[in-house]
């Protein structure tokens, strides 16, 4: 496989296409199961830190040897569970350690014939999120899952990536690239590192960071300070295709702009199968801006926005007039991909209504 872009494209025009922004590195890989084609490869083997994303493959070591009906034992079921759905770092934590840490990695390399993954490095044995991975990699995981793995194993995985909550466990909301693009079914296993984040509302357990250290220097060709951003999993109905958009941002660049810069780069990927929620993206301003139930002040609080990121609108309407000086707005964005509304005095857009979006 190809470490530059598919399709004869030179390697600038391409980065122009994807919308890559300026300082972001990006790996990605996109297949198309039903052709049996890559629709998209770009630096598709370039290694990343792994952050959250190697938890597929503590998964399914965990799993490995367990047929033939792949019976899980309760506690350890509600560990998995939490650590795919909600990103545990606690529960990866636990399994890491109890099944041999960077041998895990080393296993499965094996077992899946991996091409760049590696365990972390040898200064940082516990630091699993400092795995080494590739697009292309994580696409060749993907498939094992669907066309390979034992069913238990593939409908138990699979069913917890599709059941993947808002918020992470550490309080960080998860719903970046995949999710925050395309509308179900899809399936995610996101990873976030080297960011700060202003909170996402969840009933979750109290935030657990993995990272407890200082990021070293780049080791092997993979770095490890600049702060990294990942979405991987699979879109369209029977999972059609499988996608892993691998990203590092410039340091101290707020988990918001990642996400929305991330947003930007999945939005223009070529996905068979793949269906786009109608409705126009617009930036936000303020930090903790609260999604509510209805369009007043007083409606319940579904979740909290990551600060400045940007959302769909799908529709708008009057509501609860709002004030926070100097503006004053009674119109309400409704956003889809969080099931609520928003003001508008939090929409970077001039007006008091967004252009070209329908009202509710």
């Amino acid at each position: 496989m190809c470490t530059t872009p598919a399709l004869g494209v030179a390697p600038s025009a391409r980065q122009a296409a994807i919308g890559l922004p300026a300082g972001v590195s990006a790996g990605i890989a996109v297949f198309d199961r039903q052709t049996g084609t890559f629709t998209e490869q770009f630096n598709a083997r370039a290694r990343f830190r792994s952050a959250s994303v190697v938890k597929l493959l503590i998964a399914l070591d965990h799993l490995w040897d367990r047929g033939p009906s792949y019976p899980i034992p309760d506690a350890d079921r509600a560990r998995l569970d939490v650590m795919l759905r909600s990103s545990d770092d606690g529960a990866a934590s636990a399994f890491w350690d109890r099944n041999g840490g960077g041998a895990i990695v080393e296993r499965m390399v094996a077992r899946l014939k991996l091409a760049d993954t590696a365990p972390p490095p040898a200064d940082r044995p516990g630091f699993w999120g400092y795995t080494a991975l590739s697009a292309a990699d994580t696409v060749r995981v993907y498939r094992y899952l669907l066309d390979e793995a034992p069913a238990p194993v593939r409908d138990y995985i699979m069913g917890n990536l599709r059941a993947s909550t808002r918020c992470g466990t550490d309080g960080y909301d998860q719903s970046f690239g995949i999710a925050a693009v395309f509308d179900r079914p899809w399936a995610v296993k996101q990873g976030w590192s080297g960011f700060d984040s202003n909170g996402c509302t969840t009933d979750t357990p109290a935030p657990r960071k993995q990272e407890s250290a200082p990021r070293p220097a780049p080791a092997d060709g993979v770095d490890l300070r600049r702060p990294a951003l990942h979405t991987t999993g699979t879109v369209g109905a029977a999972d059609r295709t499988i996608v892993a958009v691998f990203t590092l941002h410039a340091e101290g660049t707020p988990y918001g702009k990642a996400y929305s810069d991330l947003g930007e780069v999945v939005r223009r990927l070529n996905v068979p199968g793949g269906t786009h929620t109608p409705g126009g993206w617009f930036g936000t301003w303020g930090s903790g801006v609260r999604v509510r139930a209805r369009a007043t002040t007083d409606s319940a609080v579904l979740t909290t926005l990551p600060a400045g990121v940007d959302v769909l609108a799908g529709c708008q309407k009057r509501g609860q007039t709002v004030t926070v000086p100097p503006y004053t707005n009674d119109w309400w964005a409704y956003l889809p991909k969080y099931g609520g509304y928003i003001t508008n005095i939090y929409v970077s857009s001039p007006g008091d209504k967004l252009p070209d979006i329908p009202d509710c």
